[in-house]
């Protein structure tokens, strides 16, 4: 049987026929869907855990990766629209958050079913400025020096030329994305509770950073500060998961 392009945005991992609610978790820069391979384990039986599959990585790998996070929104909102069945939530890391928050932004200046909850982690809030240097059209040494500051690719694979020669075209186009993205000021804040996670030692994203994503709502904010760097995601996965089942409970 053939899989259409739709099929191929979304992986089940742990499907659950049972399951009330879809949590939809975007990856970070250079992430995969397998990223959030086992989180259903570490959430209640009523959550199914969808995790999007961006064009350019695993079994998409063959597919040229957004280098603008414009399009890629619209165009995952045109895929995975008609697919949200309410109640859904949205969780997304680094770059996968502020994607998140522009799928949401799109559904509602639609008028489509929106998230019951969005979880945006290791993310200064979107109309906070980026006082950063871009990374992603440095020389290659460079550039992964500057994926080292980050501690999010190994260095065992950062030393492996095959490897890098696969990932590194993916890594630029996401901090592409991520870094060529300007906030466009919308009429209203989302009508939806967010709840925002950060590292207590990541100095990419600060607490008052982290902190002004209460702008975007009007319908609640809660912020957490978890120990570890800008991949607390993967260092404190348990603390993550508990953070989001209680904030999903009813």
């Amino acid at each position: 049987m053939s899989v259409s392009i739709e099929d191929r945005w979304v992986k089940v991992f742990s499907p659950r026929s049972q399951a009330s609610l879809r949590l939809v978790c975007f990856p970070y820069a250079g992430g995969g869907a397998s990223i959030y391979r086992g989180w259903a384990d570490g959430l209640p039986p009523s959550v199914e855990v969808w995790a999007v599959q961006l064009p350019g990585r695993e079994n998409r790998f063959r597919e040229e990766p957004y280098r603008a996070l414009e399009p890629l929104a619209d165009e995952a909102v045109r895929v995975l629209a008609s697919r949200l069945v309410p109640p859904f939530a949205f969780f997304g890391h680094s770059m996968g958050a502020v994607l998140a928050f522009e799928i949401a932004r799109r559904l509602h200046r639609a008028g489509l079913d929106l998230p019951a909850h969005l979880f945006v982690s290791g993310r200064t809030a979107p109309r906070t400025p980026n006082e950063e240097d871009p990374i992603h059209d440095l020389p290659r040494q460079e550039f992964f020096d500057a994926l080292r500051r980050f501690a999010g690719t190994p260095e065992e694979v950062l030393q492996h030329e095959e490897l890098m020669a696969m990932l590194e075209p993916i890594l630029r186009a996401d901090f592409a994305v991520s870094e060529t993205y300007e906030y466009a000021p919308g009429p209203e804040p989302l009508p939806v509770p967010i709840t925002a996670l950060g590292g207590v030692h990541d100095q990419e994203v600060p607490v008052e950073k982290l902190e002004a994503w209460a702008e975007e709502t009007d319908a609640g904010f809660r912020r957490y500060l978890i120990e570890g760097g800008h991949f607390f995601i993967n260092e404190r996965r348990a603390q993550v998961q508990s953070i989001v089942a209680h904030d999903l409970a009813p």
